[in-house]
């Protein structure tokens, strides 16, 4: 089945960086786009970043355009999410997801917080 796990959340300063990860399994990963989502509390979840199959398209949610950075490598199926400059509104649970399958992972937590 579908499956996919993130990792690398924690606590961050104000204009400090991060990197999480979500390595895939179940599923031809290569074929599939990929999404990184995040929830804060008491808000509905919302998209952040997209990538293609191959990484030649990603698209950004306004609020973190320039500032965040979604990769992938399709060798150890994983996508990651490079995040700078964070503001304590990046603050929430940060999910990835295919963009073909519905399953969603445990997600991590992002703090922003000084």
């Amino acid at each position: 089945q579908v499956q996919l796990v993130e990792s690398g959340g924690g606590l961050v300063q104000p204009g400090g960086s991060l990197r999480i990860s979500c390595v895939a399994s179940g599923f031809s990963f290569s074929s599939s786009p990929m999404d990184w989502y995040r929830q804060a509390p008491g808000k509905e979840r919302e998209l952040v970043a997209s990538i293609s199959r191959t990484s030649g398209v990603t698209n950004y949610a306004d609020s973190v355009k320039g500032r965040f950075t979604i990769s992938r490598d399709n060798a150890k199926n994983t996508v990651y999410l490079q995040m700078n400059s964070l503001k304590p509104e990046d603050t929430a649970m940060y999910y990835c997801k295919s963009g073909i399958y519905a399953a969603w992972g445990q997600g991590t937590q992002v703090t922003v917080s000084s």
